[in-house]
């Protein structure tokens, strides 16, 4: 594809996206509610290691653990992920950005429309909030690591059900194994509770240390506001200004 026909393509996706079109459609009709069809079985090569073992066979349904022993492993199997329905019609797996090596982890919730075209987690107006919050406290995408509980676009930017959620936290927690944090922050009530199993509302999780333990991983798990809450409700920010001293004092002390 030429320069100006990429460009030209862009600008068209993005009037759709300002017109508020959201799902693209095909000519007959969809029930998109369906999950999307299993895979086919393969012949997995006797001498295939168990990290690519699991990587190819865990395609088809939820794995009970992910044994990928790098962050690219990882990205491979939840880009190759057949098991969560949320993956059709979408143009990205939003898998991370950030450093990985970084002693700050954010989880959030699930990519938006800008996220889903840009392949990159928090890079909307959500995400520019954000970044203006870690900058707060000293830190930036370059010490600070980002993902999210599930790693497509739930359509019309709704929340994911606790059944989507449930088929990508297999990865998100190896996710945290890999990355060995000091701190986790979980933005917004859908990645704590799918991190705490708390199904408290966000307003009493928030601000409380909660212990979290991953494949042998013991790490803080700060609750906070959602940047995407906060834009609505700009006088809550003194909430989450509260919770991120408290993580930045955790930090330095360590």
């Amino acid at each position: 594809m030429e320069a100006s026909e990429r460009d030209e393509l862009l600008a068209t996706l993005g009037w759709w996206v300002e017109a508020g079109v959201d799902t693209l459609v095909e000519a007959a009709p969809r029930d998109w509610r369906t999950p999307p069809p299993r895979a086919a079985t393969r012949e997995i090569p006797a001498s295939v290691s168990e990290p690519e073992l699991v990587l190819r066979a865990g395609a088809a349904s939820p794995p009970a653990t992910v044994s990928a022993t790098t962050i690219a492993e990882l990205r491979h199997a939840v880009e190759i992920f057949e098991g969560c329905p949320l993956r059709t019609g979408n143009v990205s797996t939003v898998f991370a950005d950030g450093n990985p090596e970084a002693d700050l982890m954010l989880i959030g919730e699930a990519p938006g429309a800008q996220e889903d075209r840009m392949g990159l987690p928090f890079v909307g107006p959500a995400g520019q909030l954000l970044d203006r919050m870690l900058a707060a406290i000293g830190r930036n995408r370059t010490s600070a690591y980002i993902t999210n509980v599930t790693f497509w676009r739930p359509p019309g930017n709704r929340t994911p059900t606790p059944a989507e959620v449930e088929t990508t936290m297999p990865f998100v927690r190896r996710h945290i194994a890999l990355v060995r944090p000091k701190v986790i922050i979980a933005l917004g009530a859908c990645a704590a509770r799918a991190l705490t199993g708390d199904v408290t509302g966000i307003m009493r999780l928030r601000g409380q240390w909660r212990p979290l333990a991953v494949e042998g991983t013991d790490c803080p798990l700060m609750p906070t506001l959602h940047p995407a809450f906060l834009l609505r409700q700009p006088d809550a920010k003194r909430l989450a200004w509260a919770d991120l001293l408290a993580v930045k004092a955790k930090l330095d002390a360590d």
